[in-house]
């Protein structure tokens, strides 16, 4: 029974992330063929075809994309946010998934461009975290000066963290991707995929 118990754990961890991720663009397709195609089949009627949902869902996504690389609806598009950002709980709510996804966009600019370990009590112990900014001549004085960083400190298995100013003797660079560290740090240690970073630390 033994032997069963761990073979059954081995292929249930094998299979439940292809699982996961099938399940999840399932859902993105049904859910779009469901919003969508109920607004098609109103405009063009028996001329509907099964799938036209999760198309229409495509070529919108795509057109905003395109649009985006335009200024004014670029502007727009951040007023919108704004908006969002003034109201109680949703505020919340779409900053945080707004920075989760923001993390995993490679055709994005980063504010996290450096991995480093802070030491923290007797030295020996150290948290990873992600370098934000390390100016801060353009806030009020007080909040970080030449000698200090903004460390931002993701939390395991969930969204959210701290951001720390930390003096720059006290952290240390890591030769690790800002993706494969949030990897890391988000399931506790157990995922960070491939080998070390070919590029040297900064």
């Amino acid at each position: 029974m033994k032997w069963i118990g761990k073979r059954f754990v081995h292929g249930l961890m094998a299979i439940l992330p292809i699982a996961l991720t099938l399940y999840l663009i399932y859902w993105l397709a049904t859910s779009a063929e469901s919003v969508l195609g109920a607004v098609i089949r109103y405009v063009i009627g028996d001329a509907y075809v099964p799938g036209l949902g999760v198309l229409f869902g495509f070529l919108i996504t795509l057109g905003i994309g395109v649009l985006l690389q335009l200024w004014l609806f670029r502007k727009v598009f951040s007023l919108g946010e704004a908006l969002l950002q003034k109201i109680p709980g949703i505020k919340s709510l779409y900053g945080s998934i707004r920075d989760l996804v923001g993390f995993f966009d490679s055709s994005k600019e980063k504010d996290f461009d450096k991995t480093v370990m802070v030491a923290v009590g007797d030295e020996n112990t150290r948290l990873m975290g992600l370098v934000t900014r390390e100016s801060f001549d353009d806030l009020p004085e007080g909040i970080g000066d030449d000698q200090t960083v903004a460390v931002y400190l993701p939390m395991s298995y969930q969204l959210g963290g701290f951001t720390i100013m930390v003096p720059k003797d006290k952290i240390h660079p890591v030769d690790m991707t800002v993706d494969r560290a949030m990897q890391f740090v988000l399931t506790a240690g157990v995922s960070a995929e491939g080998k070390a970073d070919k590029r040297p630390a900064q």
